[in-house]
């Protein structure tokens, strides 16, 4: 653990502020805490002590800025000034809320900066989620090592985690808007600059909104890509479904091929395998921060801590700038980045031994308010630190819901980086909340959404 910088003041934090009332889920719980010091899904409701991080107070409201029909959100803080620049000259200064692999970022390139703004906790979710998220407490659990979800339909399942797969599996099953149905692209920049964007449809169904889930199916989610552009790629869907039991029920995924006008089975969707077009950047589990099976690591709960995060990011999604603006060459163009102090969840996951993935070891940083995870620093066989996630989030404050505005993996050897889920070029307003029916997603449908 050595290699590992940890503030053991924010450790303390951590023991006496959050985890002294922190029981299994099989034990009794307080559930009177999530009105009090808690909030609704089981973050700290109090600011800290510095007030550089404020007190949760209920989220971004509705109507907080202007949304236009094509789906762009105004930010509701667009007179807002940073509050300090952090460089290559000057990190060393905030290294107790950086992580390790922020700190490599500024000792790879000279020239990058991270604007730090007023932290807002503007987290906010539908009553049913938080209302579901009461109901779960003490009633779903955890078998197979963690490996699978028992008891559980929707909202967060562990409001008051003290294992580390608890919180793992609070990101996998958060909320996000129950269903989507979008346009985003992907992106792999080279460290010269050069890049290349993919754009796809996608749909995607968690199991709250199926209107037809048989008994007993422990689907957690179904997605469905189509790549639109460019021509060459053109018309390759693929289906993915996760379930809660990643023990004996492992990712499943099929791809249609319009050049083969088949449907095939793709079992090497999971794990260390290249997300596609990603240029080996990205794994299939390291998108969204981490997903699908985690039996190949030991895992461990290391606490809480302070972090500069991207939060807030509504100018990484704003649809008036191009791709070319935003993608700069080694890093996403700083003047629209937004990063605030915010308390994560520390999660660290280490190979087992006889086991193989590219990434020995990576440790994830979990905001408390969304359970999304913002930042993961990521080490190769050797145990060198090799790449960085970063999820910076925005919230659509008129359904309630956080959503990644863009997602960047860099890699810190090689200069390049890969990004997801970026919308700044659709022309259309994404669909949250549809109901959906199982016959939605199967390798029919598969073939019908390829041609």
């Amino acid at each position: 653990m050595s290699m590992f910088k940890f503030n053991a003041i924010k450790s303390a934090l951590c023991i006496v502020g959050c985890l002294s009332g922190a029981l299994a889920q099989a034990e009794a719980v307080d559930l009177s805490r999530l009105d009090g010091d808690l909030t609704p899904l089981g973050s700290i409701r109090a600011g800290n002590e510095a007030g550089t991080i404020p007190e949760w107070t209920g989220g971004m409201a509705a109507g907080a800025a202007e949304i236009e029909s094509n789906g762009f959100y105004h930010t509701p803080f667009a007179d807002e000034q940073p509050l300090y620049v952090i460089t290559a000259q000057n990190y060393q200064q905030y290294s107790d809320v950086l992580s390790e692999g922020q700190i490599a970022r500024f000792k790879s390139y000279a020239d990058f900066t991270m604007p730090v703004y007023q932290s807002h906790r503007s987290t906010a979710f539908p009553q049913a989620y938080y209302d579901k998220t009461r109901e779960n407490q003490g009633v779903v659990s955890l078998a197979n090592d963690g490996a699978t979800l028992v008891d559980y339909e929707y909202g967060i399942p562990f409001a008051f985690p003290d294992k580390p797969m608890e919180v793992m599996w609070n990101h996998l099953t958060r909320f996000r808007g129950g269903s989507i149905d979008r346009e985003f692209a992907t992106a792999t920049v080279a460290s010269n600059g050069t890049t290349g964007v993919v754009s796809y449809h996608q749909w995607l169904a968690w199991r709250e909104v199926f209107t037809d889930l048989p008994p007993g199916d422990d689907r957690l989610f179904n997605t469905m890509v189509h790549v639109l552009e460019p021509a060459r790629y053109s018309g390759l869907v693929t289906l993915v479904q996760d379930s809660m039991d990643t023990s004996s029920n492992p990712r499943a995924a099929w791809q249609y091929n319009p050049g083969q006008r088949r449907v095939r089975r793709a079992p090497t969707l999971s794990y260390d395998t290249s997300a596609r077009y990603s240029s080996g950047i990205v794994t299939s589990d390291g998108v969204d921060g981490f997903g699908g099976a985690p039996d190949r690591y030991d895992w461990t709960l290391v606490g809480k801590q302070e972090l500069l995060i991207g939060y807030n990011a509504y100018d990484l999604a704003d649809k008036t700038v191009a791709y070319d603006e935003l993608l700069t060459p080694k890093y996403l163009n700083p003047e629209m980045t937004r990063y605030e102090l915010h308390r994560v969840w520390v999660v660290e996951a280490q190979l087992k031994e006889g086991r193989r993935h590219m990434y020995q070891t990576r440790r994830f940083y979990i905001d408390e308010d969304s359970w999304q995870i913002m930042v993961s620093d990521i080490y190769d066989g050797r145990n060198t630190l090799w790449r960085l996630y970063e999820s910076h989030a925005m919230q659509m404050h008129d359904i309630d819901t956080p959503v990644t505005a863009i997602e960047v993996t860099h890699d810190l050897l090689s200069g390049q980086y890969a990004t997801n889920f970026m919308i700044n070029e659709s022309k259309t307003r994404a669909v949250f909340g549809k109901p959906a029916s199982v016959s939605d997603y199967t390798t029919t449908k598969l073939r019908q959404a390829g041609r």
